[in-house]
């Protein structure tokens, strides 16, 4: 591993914080290892525009040593020519947009918009919203802007009670009062603000003070807002509730506002299901949205919708699609859209014709996932992809045959000083006579003489699905750099493989997707390569963990649980975002009962369900385990993993608990994602070597 220093100093107030840039990575012996995966630059958000065919983007760069990361822009042809970093200075540059035809660029600094010239120079501060600004967007003719900031729900201490103004005490009433990692007492709002291209205007809220989420929390974004082509009206998505009726329900609206008036309507009125991500065609004519048809169901099949503005009628062009659709992209003729969907354990670009309401796959299959689309012309669709071997990097797909040129090589050098890794798609059959994609990654100079300590990995979700991404919290290439056969199944559950598959688990946690984890098990174990078998997961792998700890017959020698429920009975009351529960932990079988899925419901899946909680079963627990966990975690709260730790402690179980105070669901800061990853390699070594 790369070598880091003992001890950090802190700067100086009035220090120039340090530039964080694109730095040689030394590479030993062809090692990957957490630093260096670290390093790799992280390229995101390309914009093109038509009038230059330049196309604008941003990579990130990280200091572990610093531990945080830093944005800066850059610029190329379309075709990946004359590609050169145009900003450079402490402080990451985000959410960069072409203005004026390609002359200017709009982007977020310290929480507020600057504007500079095309190549980044004479850069300016143009908003000075107090509280800062998250994201914005432009209006089609750059004279109004959206953006996004905080809005007050919440009293503080000294707003109840002036006289005690040190007193930390928060006062709650209802739910939802905390959500993934912080309590709720300032939500996000959308404002409209004028704008002349030096000075933006005092923001109009376009929920006028009303105590909703615009965006929904805790992953949307300003996608979920668009200005007509006319920029007269805006289409946002909206769940209008509050208190338990929002802890219950995932019915988001697409909304209609009008600039002028102020009016708004409610476009999917019942509509009960998430509706999210609303795109006005290029002529203005129509409206396209995903949604999910049922109340409560975070996983429903996500459909396209396409609402013609002048008829009001609304029609479905997915109905015969067997898989999720997501990403939406209007063609520049408005007669279809182009969307990215996971499909057969690949996330692939498609094509939703109007005309005939149905969908064709344009990509081939080439084990890469898509994201980000964008129209690069009239042949062309400009796109990010990844896969399990490298991180995202820019592509031009054409859209007459699929085929993809990659266009930046941002860590091109550095993967070629790493030893390659091979992976392969295996269809193990389950024991209910199907078959499952297990993606295996073996490790580099693999040889079929030798045996290898394997770790399967247990997805969360529990919906979702292992296809080509690639990621810095659990980052398939990295496992099997260390020796390590991985061992990937798309379990029931999975969302590549069509609703029926996806939708098994929900009410069977305990049931047949531990049955087809068993089967990738013994499927690899059966090999004469594979020695020693670790099974880890995060979520609803962490809990798979748990689970699998009380029933796995000695198939693993070790467990890694991150983030995991252990406890479902106490779950239920303790985490946030109730629907999610309580649809999956019973209420899938009975929608309409209100809190179908509790403890104390006594529907048949209900009671089996929390009859058979994974501490129910710790009594038969043999195999040392690691339990991770953030302190911050409010999705699973961390004295699950207390919980688990301490269970195994009295049972006399090898187990060892590593906290981070400062992080929530996820690991994300750059020396304690290390840290992780070091204990995660230990511990797999300590039982499976």
């Amino acid at each position: 591993m790369m070598a880091m220093a003992a001890t950090f100093s802190c700067a100086p107030k009035n220090e120039t914080p340090a530039l964080i840039e694109k730095h040689y990575v030394a590479v030993v012996n062809g090692q990957f290892t957490p630093e260096i995966m670290h390093q790799m630059g992280k390229v995101s958000d390309p914009q093109y525009c038509a009038a230059t065919g330049k196309i604008l983007y941003g990579v990130t760069y990280t200091s572990i040593e610093l531990n945080k990361g830093n944005r800066e822009l850059f610029v190329m042809n379309a075709d990946g020519t004359g590609n050169h970093q145009i900003t450079r200075s402490a402080g990451s540059k985000s959410n960069a947009r072409w203005m004026d035809g390609g002359r200017k660029i709009a982007y977020l600094h310290k929480g507020q918009i600057w504007v500079a010239d095309a190549q980044g120079k004479g850069a300016h501060q143009v908003s000075d919203v107090p509280g800062g600004i998250g994201e914005f967007k432009l209006s089609p003719d750059e004279t109004r802007v959206l953006y996004v900031s905080d809005f007050k729900v919440a009293p503080k201490a000294a707003d109840i009670y002036p006289d005690i103004p040190k007193s930390t005490a928060r006062t709650i009433t209802g739910l939802m009062y905390r959500h993934w990692d912080h309590f709720v007492e300032n939500i996000p709002h959308t404002f409209l603000a004028s704008f002349d291209g030096e000075k933006l205007g005092e923001g109009r809220d376009l929920l006028d003070g009303a105590p909703f989420e615009l965006p929904t929390e805790p992953f949307s974004g300003i996608e979920q807002l668009d200005f007509s082509p006319d920029g007269r009206q805006i289409a946002y998505s909206c769940r209008k509730l509050t208190g338990r009726a929002y802890a219950f329900s995932t019915n988001t609206d697409i909304y209609l506002y009008d600039i002028a008036t102020g009016n708004c309507e409610n476009l999917t009125e019942g509509m009960p299901g998430y509706d999210t991500d609303p795109l006005f065609s290029p002529d203005g004519s129509k409206l396209a949205w995903i949604s999910m048809a049922r109340d409560g169901y975070e996983a429903d099949k996500e459909r396209i919708f396409v609402l013609d503005l002048a008829t009001r009628v609304k029609t479905e062009l997915t109905a015969g699609f067997k898989y999720n659709a997501g990403g939406l992209l209007w063609n520049a003729a408005s007669t279809g859209l182009w969307f990215t969907s996971e499909m057969e354990g690949l996330k692939e670009i498609c094509f939703a014709d109007l005309a005939t309401a149905s969908c064709r796959k344009l990509t081939q299959g080439d084990w890469v996932d898509f994201s980000n689309l964008s129209l690069l012309g009239e042949e062309a669709l400009l796109a990010t992809n990844c896969s399990m071997m490298r991180p995202a990097e820019i592509v031009c797909v054409s859209t007459a045959d699929g085929s993809w040129k990659q266009l930046t090589q941002e860590n091109d050098d550095l993967l070629a000083q790493l030893a390659p890794v091979t992976m392969e798609a295996r269809w193990i059959p389950t024991t209910d006579g199907k078959k499952m994609l297990t993606w295996v990654v073996y490790p580099p100079k693999f040889n079929p003489t030798n045996k290898y300590p394997a770790v399967l990995i247990c997805l969360g979700g529990p919906q979702g699905a292992i296809t080509q991404g690639w990621s810095t919290r659990w980052n398939y290439r990295l496992m099997a750099s260390q020796g390590y056969i991985v061992v990937l199944p798309n379990r029931r559950g999975t969302t590549a493989f069509g609703q029926e598959w996806c939708e098994q688990i929900s009410g069977d946690y305990i049931g047949q997707n531990m049955k087809d984890y068993l089967s990738a098990a013994d499927a690899l174990l059966a090999e004469p390569y594979v020695g020693k078998m670790c099974a880890a997961g995060a979520s609803y792998g962490g809990y798979s963990v748990y689970y699998l700890a009380g029933i796995h017959q000695n198939r693993f020698s070790a467990l890694i649980a991150h983030a995991g429920i252990f406890n479902q009975e106490h779950m239920f009351m303790e985490t946030e975002e109730m629907w999610f529960p309580n649809w999956d932990n019973g209420g899938c079988k009975d929608p309409k009962t209100y809190m179908a899925g509790s403890p104390w419901s006594k529907t048949p899946a209900s009671v089996r369900h929390y009859a058979n909680s994974a501490h129910k079963l710790a009594k038969n627990w043999n195999t040392p385990i690691l339990v991770m966990h953030g302190e911050l975690d409010y999705r699973v709260p961390v004295d699950q993993g207390m919980a688990a730790f301490n269970t195994a402690q009295m049972l006399g179980v090898p187990s060892k608990m590593v906290l981070f105070p400062d992080e929530n669901h996820w690991i994300l800061k750059p020396q304690n994602s290390v840290h992780w990853h070091r204990e995660f390699f230990a511990w797999v070594d300590r039982w499976c070597r």
